[in-house]
């Protein structure tokens, strides 16, 4: 593996990752509601999973989707109830306060698994990082590459949520959601909803 091949795997998946999604909506809502540390601990839920992804990719979990679909069947299926659950959810509490009971580790440990939990029901990521890994690198990764492949993922996952806590976690940020919180969480929620019922309709 080349130095030039790991710049072009992060630049593609860099750009994947400025494409709004449902973890984009979560990391960028939890941030909003618990602050800076849930929006980190929320990026790191979702960055692990998305380097495990890769992992799975390296070690032809994608080839073994293709065999048996069933499987990649019933993880969509789960992803695609949790994106909706989490919709309904925000929908019916959109009009609650701000909840504040929850603090410190528990509250950063719930953001930790919201984020794995909505990653980890998204198997076409494995698709996705297949066809990246098959483009950029040279099939025979060694152990040593494919774990700079994994590492360089997850750093990148986990910087980009945390650019992203740091501008939302602004008093400014989140006074304005706060103000608007209604129809910020309805639309959140509108949106999870169909993006959830696309990937349960989806082939």
């Amino acid at each position: 593996m080349t130095g030039a091949q790991l710049l072009t795997f992060v630049l593609t998946l860099g750009a994947a990752f400025a494409v709004p999604g449902p973890a984009m909506l979560l990391a960028m809502r939890n941030t909003l509601t618990g602050g800076l540390g849930t929006g980190i601990a929320t990026g790191a839920g979702l960055g692990l999973i998305a380097a495990c992804w890769t992992l799975a990719a390296l070690t032809g979990l994608s080839a073994l989707f293709a065999l048996v679909p069933w499987a990649f069947g019933a993880m969509k299926l789960a992803g695609a109830l949790y994106l909706i659950w989490i919709s309904i959810q925000l929908w019916r509490e959109a009009g609650a306060p701000l909840g504040e009971g929850q603090t410190g580790r528990r509250r950063w440990g719930r953001a930790f698994v919201s984020g794995m939990l909505v990653n980890l029901g998204n198997p076409k990521s494995v698709l996705f990082a297949g066809a990246v890994l098959v483009v950029i690198f040279p099939a025979g990764l060694s152990l040593r590459d494919g774990a700079l492949v994994i590492g360089a993922h997850f750093m990148l996952e986990l910087l980009g949520y945390a650019l992203i806590a740091l501008t939302l976690s602004h008093p400014a940020a989140r006074g304005a959601y706060l103000r608007a919180k209604l129809w910020i969480d309805r639309t959140a929620g509108a949106v999870l909803g169909a993006l959830g019922l696309r990937l349960l309709l989806s082939r």
